[in-house]
């Protein structure tokens, strides 16, 4: 496991956003920087169990989708989400520090799910099913397209 990127997910990316001007406008995509942190947030309750979708890629597609996940290629810019609609969801929180208060409890949930179960799996509806390894990977690279498109890492 990379504790490098898992160290990303814990403290690097909320700094990142906790420094930012809470009116940054993105680069691309129509949310903004708490509705990002709070979508963030979403991810990582299906890294952890909390929520779960069916999957939504071709059975033959995912081998591809799993060799992305473990690779160093990023997402590309307005690269869509089928679980989003058009608009970005209402935001669930009253200020920047209760949205990074409940991505980090989701961030300690997942930590804590794949101790307690070690050697499991949690089936993301895009990529299959993903072990902690592959989940630390995925979400660091999720984030990193999200902190570029509010110009927080170039």
């Amino acid at each position: 496991m990379s504790t490098e990127k898992l160290s990303f997910l814990t403290t690097t990316f909320p700094n990142l956003v906790r420094a930012a001007d809470p009116k940054t406008n993105p680069a691309w995509g129509k949310m903004n920087l708490q509705q990002m942190v709070e979508h963030m947030s979403e991810s990582i309750r299906i890294a952890n169990g909390k929520l779960s979708f069916p999957l939504m890629t071709p059975e033959e597609r995912v081998p591809a989708m799993v060799a992305f996940v473990r690779s160093e290629k990023e997402f590309k810019p307005n690269t869509k989400n089928a679980l989003m609609g058009e608009e970005p969801e209402p935001l669930r929180q009253k200020n920047m520090e209760d949205a990074l208060a409940e991505y980090q409890t989701e961030i300690q949930a997942m930590k804590d799910h794949f101790e307690k179960n070690s050697g499991t799996v949690l089936l993301n509806p895009f990529f299959g099913e993903l072990d902690f390894n592959d989940w630390i990977q995925l979400l660091h690279k999720h984030e990193v397209h999200h902190l570029k498109q509010f110009g927080l890492l170039s």
